[in-house]
């Protein structure tokens, strides 16, 4: 478990470092009329210090280390 939230924690910091945050797009429906339907794609962004994700970075690998020493 320890090795799976490090990975991740490992990639949300590499992805604030290198881009500033985390960006992703959604779609939500605006009209639905039976067999017709409008849809409308939105993006949201998460944004992330450098710093943050330096530290998501660090504990990242310390639990992929922690992990490999329990």
């Amino acid at each position: 478990m320890a090795k799976t939230i490090g990975i991740i924690l490992i990639a949300i910091g590499l992805a604030g470092i290198a881009w500033g945050g985390l960006t992703y797009t959604t779609r939500e429906t605006v009209v639905d009329l039976g067999p017709i339907q409008a849809t409308r794609e939105k993006s949201h962004s998460i944004p992330l210090p450098p710093v943050a994700g330096a530290v998501l970075l660090a504990t990242g690998i310390a639990l992929l280390v922690a992990g490999k020493k329990g």
